[in-house]
């Protein structure tokens, strides 16, 4: 549920290799139901729910939390927006439904286990492992409130519109005066006039306005003690008894932060994630994936972009972005190439190392030994130069390996498009 409005305010795109691509942060990104019980802890109002992974869970969920509801709603848990109007690849269309209570355990066995395509999941869609049972309520009037940094402000900043539950991207086109935005000073915090701004711009119909304040000033408490890139509620509602209820919300964390906030970082769920940054994750290794067919591994995010803009300069089409650091061990080097190697649609992979920090023959050696413990089936172009040159390769020409060898970036990228095409190099 990353909304566009909030993309416009703090999103910056990239151009990797001559195409435009959404930058991939990293942040945390949790499910609904583990957002809605970190806001429960600050004591802002969200509806009674509990996940369940399984139809047995389901089934114990009814009986104790939910013994008088006549209806529920079920939420399928994927990592993604756009879920109530998902197609399960089942054929079961929605990954939100509303139903009678004595209906919810046949609803959420087909949703469990399945995969979600989302227009924000791509084809492949993710796996539902959890599904959030929630207390149906009654909204009578629905809205959007999202916090996030500001770069223009140079801090926190309060997006609401007195519209919401559907897509605030149109919104903001068609009806720009009604978003309200109130930057907030990161060092004075926010105070009771910025919150009033928010709730007067959010135009309740019923619920307190000091207590929607309050409500407000809570929220902004959790964006800034957790910290948070994103804090986003549509819709936040007011309910048939004047209440002000965060329904739905999405919350982002800082990474340069999971060292402070090991609880939050513990809720990580991996399996909704890439499983190749994963992976580069683990080995300390900075990797994007992207969708062409030219592996790169380089030192470096500067001499990395460079590599891409020159791969697609010769025709060919970068599958990722792999910057190794400037002090990889032949270990992490080893991971690199199992991470590339895993990679189906990589038909090659160009090695494009300037030794400074970082040592070429280091650089060798981790070739050399992922060649040992990788079967490679795709041709290697290397370009090294710098630290320890000579020596690295000359690991390589005694290595026996069947490498190509590339003087200069321009030329190791022509050989890696020659590569996948068939030609000589």
């Amino acid at each position: 549920m990353v909304r566009g409005l909030v993309n416009k305010l703090v999103s910056r795109s990239l151009n990797v290799a001559g195409k435009w691509q959404q930058q991939q942060l990293r942040r945390l990104n949790i499910h609904e139901y583990q957002g809605a019980e970190l806001m429960s802890k600050y004591g802002i109002n969200v509806p009674k729910g509990v996940a369940a992974g399984s139809v047995e869970e389901v089934r114990k969920a009814i009986q104790d939390v939910f013994p008088k509801e006549n209806e529920l709603v079920v939420k399928s848990q994927i990592l993604a927006g756009g879920r109530g109007l998902g197609t399960f690849k089942s054929g079961l269309k929605g990954g939100v439904h509303i139903v009678k209570t004595d209906q919810v355990e046949e609803i959420a066995g087909k949703m469990l286990g399945q995969i979600l395509v989302t227009k924000q999941t791509g084809p492949q869609g993710k796996v539902v492992s959890k599904v959030y049972l929630c207390e149906k309520m009654s909204l009578v009037n629905e809205m959007y409130f999202a916090i996030t940094l500001d770069r223009t402000s140079a801090g926190p900043i309060i997006v609401a519109c007195s519209k919401g539950g559907t897509s605030i991207e149109d919104l903001a086109e068609k009806f720009p005066d009604m978003i309200v935005k109130v930057p907030i000073d990161v060092f004075q915090g926010i105070t009771d006039e910025d919150a009033a701004k928010v709730v007067d711009g959010l135009a309740l119909k019923g619920a307190d306005r000091n207590a929607s304040i309050e409500q407000v000033k809570k929220l902004y408490k959790l964006f800034c003690e957790c910290d948070c890139t994103l804090l986003e509620i549509n819709p936040l509602a007011e309910t048939s008894d004047n209440q002000l209820i965060a329904a739905d919300a999405k919350l982002n964390f800082d990474d340069n932060a999971a060292f402070r906030q090991k609880h939050i970082f513990a809720l990580r769920d991996p399996t909704q994630e890439d499983p190749r940054e994963v992976a580069a994750a683990k080995a300390d290794l900075n990797y994007i994936g992207l969708d062409g067919e030219i592996g790169c591994m380089v030192n470096g995010a500067g001499l990395a972009m460079a590599t891409m803009d020159i791969i697609k300069l010769h025709g060919g089409t970068p599958a990722n972005f792999l910057d190794v650091g400037g002090n990889a061990s032949e270990n992490q080097v080893v991971e690199a190439f199992k991470i590339l190697t895993a990679d189906d649609k990589v038909k090659a992979i160009l090695v494009n190392i300037f030794g400074g920090i970082m040592k070429c023959d280091v650089i060798a050696s981790g070739i050399v030994n992922a060649a040992k413990e990788v079967s490679l089936k795709v041709p290697v172009i290397v370009r090294l130069e710098g630290t320890n040159v000579d020596q690295g390769k000359r690991i390589l020409k005694e290595s026996g390996m069947t490498l190509i060898t590339a003087d200069d970036l321009d030329d190791a990228a022509e050989k890696a498009v020659k590569a996948i095409s068939g030609g000589a190099c």
